[in-house]
């Protein structure tokens, strides 16, 4: 207790993430990697022996970290660090770990693998987030509520609609990750400074060679797209890529967050509020959205760590520097486990949000007669009358029930005016029967209907076997 935890690991995100970017899946994909570049350097006729690749394999998991910090704090090099303790446990093998290769092979390659792995897990979350929205959508594409430009009050639309608003943001979201997922490429194996010049050595020249074990090697591990040039790195423009892209991710997450905190100050729509939760340590009433704001805290923090990618990538020397490491061990694994975590969170509100259709009604209803004013004008015109001069008479009406409403407190009383107003000529029995919220909805419950059925259920049919999600939260 006396040292600083990440959050993230304790409070935050889920074990498979958190084991994605973990100190043994690193080490043994290094590993991994090691064995793999030995098994195809051997096919293409290096003296390497079965028994040494035997050797490697066996000992892939024996990683002693205590002594591979022992030779880092040596060598000051993290990848000879781990090759000298690689070597210690497979003996018959340590003259040929990382033959040929740099400190990027490891690293880099094992960054990509990371960056995929973890686009693939927050992916099964995004959908599972678009399947619950679009359940959500479709139960309540006929429930009018009142619309809101600049946060006040407009014309109606419905709950359901409005969903779809949010939708529409993952859809985006969605494309550009399958997208990223569709282009990213492996680095492969390329030497110290791209060239490939160890290689030449090794393979008496032979390009064939070199290009063989570079495409063999990126598809062992499941890339099929490689870089053709690199210097000693690949693109750190990847790394902002992927950065921007959860950055977007926590854009839309956070804006729900904020529509459904503003909608629960409201009392329209509520996120989950369990049993014996506790609002406030004084409010014993209150029932804090602490899942929105824990949602927006951490989508500002990925927000904040896409400058910090992009400044990286844009400002590499040549063909590497090194003032890129210490940020990419923080920046990428912190925010994939923040994304990671939003996900979850989102997932976790829309298992048990609860939306109170009364409470909708009654503000819809305080803001109706003002909306049915064009209606009225219409109708008067219609009868015969002045528009100019119908249109004064309801501006002083309006007026006057503002009045009621805002100094005094009262219930909007503008269509009882109307009603009472003789020199009104409209149709007062059908004035009422159009005070339906249903006929101020527009098309919204077809768009809905539409949107879902045209471009979210298509991804959520392409990924079934995504579907289903335990969203517990561990505080």
């Amino acid at each position: 207790m006396n040292s600083y935890k990440n959050p993230l690991e304790e409070r935050y995100s889920s074990e498979e993430m958190l084991f994605n970017f973990s100190h043994n899946n690193k080490f043994q994909n290094w590993r991994k990697l090691w064995i793999a570049l030995a098994e195809i350097e051997k096919d293409l006729g290096l003296d390497i022996t079965d028994e040494q690749i035997a050797d490697l394999k066996a000992n892939a998991e024996n990683i002693d970290y205590e002594k591979a910090a022992e030779y880092e704090k040596k060598f000051r090099h993290d990848v000879m660090a781990h090759v000298h303790a690689y070597g210690d446990v497979a003996p018959s093998a340590k003259g040929i770990i990382h033959l040929g290769a740099t400190s990027a092979f490891v690293g880099d390659n094992t960054d990509l693998i990371q960056i995929r792995d973890g686009l693939l897990i927050l992916k099964k979350k995004l959908v599972n987030v678009m399947k619950n929205l679009a359940d959500f959508a479709i139960q309540y594409k006929d429930l009018p509520t009142l619309g809101f430009t600049h946060f006040q009050p407009a014309q109606l639309t419905t709950v359901g609609k409005r969903a779809t608003l949010w939708l529409q943001s993952l859809v985006l979201d969605i494309e550009e990750l399958d997208f990223f997922l569709e282009t990213l490429r492996f680095r492969g194996v390329k030497g110290t400074t791209g060239t490939a010049a160890s290689f030449l050595e090794l393979f008496n020249g032979d390009y064939s060679k070199v290009k063989h074990l570079d495409k063999e090697l990126s598809k062992r591990f499941g890339f099929e797209k490689v870089f053709g040039v690199s210097g000693q790195t690949y693109d750190r423009k990847i790394d902002a890529k992927v950065v921007a892209l959860l950055g977007n991710i926590a854009q839309s997450a956070h804006k729900f967050t904020n529509d459904l905190r503003l909608l629960q100050n409201l009392k329209e729509i509520e996120e989950p509020f369990e049993k014996n939760q506790i609002g406030s340590s004084a409010m014993a009433y209150k029932r804090n959205p602490m899942r929105s704001e824990r949602i927006g805290a951490l989508a500002k923090y990925v927000i904040s760590l896409t400058t910090s990618s992009a400044m990286v990538a844009s400002t590499q020397w040549f063909e590497r520097t090194l003032d890129d490491s210490a940020n990419k061990r923080l920046t990428i694994p912190q925010a994939f486990l923040a994304v990671d975590a939003i996900l979850l969170i989102w997932n976790n509100i829309m298992n048990g949000i609860v939306v109170y259709p009364n409470r909708i009604n009654k503000h819809i209803m305080e803001e109706l007669p003002f909306m049915a004013t064009e209606y009225i004008i219409m109708e008067e015109v219609k009868a015969g009358g002045d528009r100019q001069e119908i249109h004064e008479v309801i501006r002083v009406h309006s007026m006057e029930a503002s009045k009621k409403v805002k100094e005094e407190g009262k219930e909007n009383d503008l269509i009882e005016r109307i009603l009472n107003d003789d020199s009104l000529k409209l149709d007062k029995s059908k004035l009422k029967e159009v005070l339906d919220p249903k006929n101020f909805i527009g098309f919204a419950p077809i768009q809905t209907e539409e949107f879902i059925a045209n471009e979210v259920q298509p991804i959520i049919d392409a990924n079934q076997d995504l579907i289903g999600l335990e969203a517990d939260l561990k505080v």
